[in-house]
């Protein structure tokens, strides 16, 4: 059985469908958000420097709220993170003409 601690040090990510059933109508995203999720699931980021350090292009949108970039920018993934708890919520995924549609800040 794995130990407390050891679980501790991952991240979290709720929830992988909301990923499912967008490359299942956008089939060319899903091995780049197949690759995210599995990065995501093995880091063990304290603050939002840490998640800079691994993805450079991933826009801060404030303490909590990270955009990332997906198949060379071609989709947008929308994220709340929980550093404490090392929980990451998906808040969006789509396609520019999508994101510019929605407030990252409250999405």
């Amino acid at each position: 059985m794995t130990d407390v601690w050891e679980r501790c040090r991952f991240m979290h990510i709720i929830s992988i469908k909301m990923l499912r059933e967008f490359w299942e109508t956008y089939s060319d995203s899903e091995q780049a958000l197949k690759a995210w999720f599995h990065e995501v699931k093995s880091a063990g980021w304290e603050n939002s420097a840490e998640l800079k350090d691994k993805y450079g292009s991933a826009s801060i949108i404030n303490a909590e709220r990270v955009v990332f970039n997906v198949c060379g920018n071609k989709y947008r993934l929308v994220v709340r993170i929980n550093y404490k708890s090392k929980t990451v919520f998906i808040r969006f995924v789509g396609t520019h003409k999508q994101y510019d549609k929605i407030d990252a800040e409250t999405q």
